[in-house]
């Protein structure tokens, strides 16, 4: 198997000698990055705020404009049991309201702790959120472990989106996907086990300008240039198959990123690949020679 990676002396990262400015963590920073940015447009949208993904974390570390978003939640979850009580039924319905102070609320003061630690614990008793989705009060207001509160926020959306609330791009692009999934199954049923459907595309109103996603990941496979490469075949618009197995994966652009839909969660087609890919696992796993007919 050949691989495109060396390491440098002294047990340092890895660089890719195709693109040294590429590094091993880029791939995985990037999709945090994608997913603060869709989170940060959707806040700033619903309550004109102006939070970058550079200054997610710092923006909301004092808890005020998450408490303000669940009450908004409970207020739209209300909504919507009085006006679908049967659809209701089958939905976690939030009941106790949040409380919080919004005034005079300094980073990293008591107060923005307490707010923190009663947005948590709505999300856990109101909307049931799993564990493995939750951050704790440190995480944010000392801002580290971004990555839960990311997912965290995400959830919260997900679940918002239910109640008719205006969902962040990623929680749309998912809806699109289980959509076209549904049709699928619908028009496999109707046509019978023994004929095989011809497949659907489903797709949003594109912005003008929009990036072809066909041509960007053609670009990102074209960055290995090994002899044998991680073989990956269109299947139908945004849909494709990857390696050696007949699972589908679904494929979707976010601004300037490639996003792969992976189980129930999202992940850049980059960071995919790392984890996927032989050749990229190797190099990440510390590959110390470098097969000359890379180049």
């Amino acid at each position: 198997m050949s691989n495109c990676y060396v390491v440098t002396e002294g047990g340092g990262d890895l660089t890719d000698i195709r693109n040294p400015s590429r590094n091993p963590t880029a791939s995985s920073e990037e999709y945090l990055y994608a997913m603060k940015e869709d989170l940060a447009e959707w806040l700033n949208t619903l309550y004109d705020l102006d939070i970058t993904a550079d200054t997610f974390m710092e923006s909301l570390e004092t808890g005020c404009a998450l408490c303000r978003h669940a009450k908004n939640v409970n207020r739209a979850a209300h909504d919507f049991k009085t006006k679908y009580p049967d659809a209701a039924l089958s939905l976690r319905i939030p009941s106790k309201d949040v409380v919080f102070q919004s005034r005079n609320v300094m980073p990293g003061s008591f107060l923005a702790r307490d707010n923190v630690s009663n947005f948590i614990g709505w999300c856990r008793l109101e909307l049931w959120i799993k564990d493995v989705l939750m951050f704790e009060t440190n995480d944010l207001v000392e801002r580290c472990n971004e990555k839960n509160f990311v997912l965290c926020l995400l959830e919260v959306a997900r679940r918002g989106a239910k109640f008719g609330m205006l969902a962040p791009m990623l929680i749309q692009l998912e809806e699109e996907i289980e959509e076209e999934i549904r049709d699928q199954e619908n028009l496999s049923e109707a046509l019978g086990e023994s004929q095989s459907p011809p497949s659907r595309t489903y797709s949003r109103k594109e912005s003008i300008g929009e990036p072809d996603p066909e041509l960007l990941v053609r670009e990102i496979l074209g960055h290995c240039s090994c002899p044998s490469q991680f073989p990956m075949t269109k299947v139908s618009e945004g849909k494709y198959k990857v390696g050696d197995s007949s699972a589908l994966i679904f494929i979707r652009v976010l601004r300037t990123h490639v996003m792969v839909r992976v189980g129930g969660g999202w992940d850049t087609l980059e960071h995919y690949l790392d984890k996927h890919d032989p050749c990229r696992c190797a190099a990440f796993g510390k590959i110390t020679t470098c097969d000359i007919s890379c180049f």
